[in-house]
């Protein structure tokens, strides 16, 4: 094993990318988000500075996930600590994440560039009723990942509480 600097240092990396990432998460739904669309006045150029930092936040979000799972692997030199219930959570939010960025986000993507204006689309357009599901879609793998990273960072005091 580690001495016990090194052992510091990695479980400081874990809680440092899980804290990041959920701040980040936390930064762009609570404040990000609801002030682009509050200020900007055009839901089509609020929509698209929401999906730039999302983006954004999607990869960083992948980094720090992997980035933990290392700084774990290498901490405990075990694969089963993978199996913890705080680097399920993790795992949990890096898949999720994946699957927004690469599925939702891409096929949202391509939608918007279709209608042009999504603001300006009818409601009774199909695409628009696509984008629109996949939206909701999004939302709630935000949600997800929020939640999942907020039980995550609970068990992972814990764990460290609970460490002789």
């Amino acid at each position: 094993m580690y001495s016990g600097g090194m052992q510091t240092l990695l479980r400081a990396i874990e809680f440092l990318s899980l804290s990041l990432w959920l701040g980040g998460d936390a930064f762009l739904s609570f404040v990000v988000a609801p002030g682009a669309f509050s200020i900007l006045g055009n839901r089509d150029a609020a929509g698209m500075m929401v999906g730039y930092a999302l983006g954004r936040l999607h990869y960083a979000g992948i980094f720090l996930g992997l980035l933990f799972l290392v700084a774990r692997l290498l901490r405990t030199r075990d694969f089963g600590s993978f199996t913890a219930a705080a680097a399920l959570c993790v795992v949990l939010m890096v898949v999720l994440t994946v699957a927004s960025q690469f599925m939702v986000s891409n096929r949202m993507e391509r939608l918007k560039r279709e209608m042009v204006s999504v603001q300006n689309t009818p409601e009774s357009d199909p695409r628009r009723a696509e984008f629109n599901r996949l939206h909701h879609v999004s939302v709630g793998y935000e949600t997800a990942v929020l939640l999942a990273g907020l039980v995550g960072m609970i068990l992972l005091v814990k764990e460290t509480v609970a460490r002789p």
